[in-house]
């Protein structure tokens, strides 16, 4: 869940977690670039290091003056008590952790939070990931290989630089497919193509799992809808909360209401209202420009 969290007042969420773990946890012990505008970290917290699972989250506040930032859970070790998040940078609360460093620590770091990815009985499955959508993909793939279940994986980019985490998809994927938009790597196209070409060959997936733009989402459920192939995806709505409370995250699934934090993120793609969902995204699009541009005049000043 790459997705964006507004309030910076009330209660501090974090408390609990940092009177039960000390006042040393949360630092962040490794940072890696994975292209110009997505970074990795791999932060100290061990209770939630024991008890993730893939496809839950965490809400991260950099400072503690910072915005609440909902993102899945990338990675995890349990025996070195660490958990990894990948995030890419596009606004106030992205940019401000992104100038965290090795050693440091980050504010808050509270999880897990929402339902793990089902998985169990699942024997061949495809996973199929969209630009940063890929480090949530990559958890649910490495769980899938790691029960024995055969995995496809599929994933987009725009471009080569934009690249991640292919490494890690060749070692536990059966086979890779990689897509991106202008050919500068692997196939050209998008995602779908590949997809539909593997249902029309007759590839029985017990499963589809897609994670990336809601639009791509929409797309890879049009195209396997008609085989009546499963398919689970993962959404990333406005959150307030993150515990089900405000409603900020709500969706309209098979004609219902449901809570992304509590209910999902992880819902029956044939279900999912994908045009109310992408309307509603855009609600805070002036909020989150204006936001952007503060935090960019503030690094600015500090620089100079």
């Amino acid at each position: 869940m790459a997705g964006r969290y507004y309030g910076r007042h009330g209660r501090d969420p974090g408390a609990a977690q940092r009177k039960s773990e000390g006042t040393t946890v949360f630092k962040i012990v490794k940072r890696r670039e994975l292209n110009p505008t997505v970074t990795e970290l791999v932060i100290e917290a061990p209770l939630i290091a024991k008890k993730a699972q893939a496809g839950q989250f965490i809400i991260i506040r950099a400072k503690a003056d910072s915005e609440r930032i909902p993102l899945t859970i990338a990675g995890y070790d349990r025996e070195g008590g660490t958990v990894a998040i990948i995030f890419q940078v596009v606004g106030a609360g992205t940019m401000e952790l992104n100038t965290l460093r090795e050693g440091e620590c980050v504010h808050d770091f509270v999880g897990p939070l929402g339902k793990a990815t089902e998985i169990e009985g699942l024997k061949n499955v495809c996973v199929v990931g969209g630009g940063v959508g890929c480090a949530i993909a990559l958890p649910v793939a490495q769980a899938l290989h790691a029960q024995g279940t055969k995995v496809t994986g599929i994933v987009g980019f725009r471009d080569k630089d934009l690249v991640i985490l292919e490494d890690e998809f060749r070692a536990c994927c059966d086979e890779l497919i990689v897509m991106t938009d202008d050919g500068s790597y692997g196939r050209k196209g998008v995602v779908t193509v590949p997809l539909e070409e593997k249902l029309g060959a007759g590839e029985t997936f017990d499963e589809v799992i897609t994670i990336g733009p809601l639009i791509m989402m929409k797309f890879v459920v049009k195209t396997t809808k008609p085989h009546n192939v499963k398919t689970v995806v993962s959404m990333n709505p406005i959150m307030v909360d993150g515990t089900g409370m405000c409603g900020g995250c709500r969706l309209t699934v098979g004609g219902q209401t449901k809570f992304a934090c509590v209910d999902g993120p992880d819902f029956d793609g044939f279900e999912v209202d994908f045009d109310e969902a992408m309307h509603r995204g855009t609600m805070y699009r002036d909020f989150e420009a204006h936001a952007r541009d503060k935090a960019c005049n503030l690094f600015k000043k500090e620089v100079e």
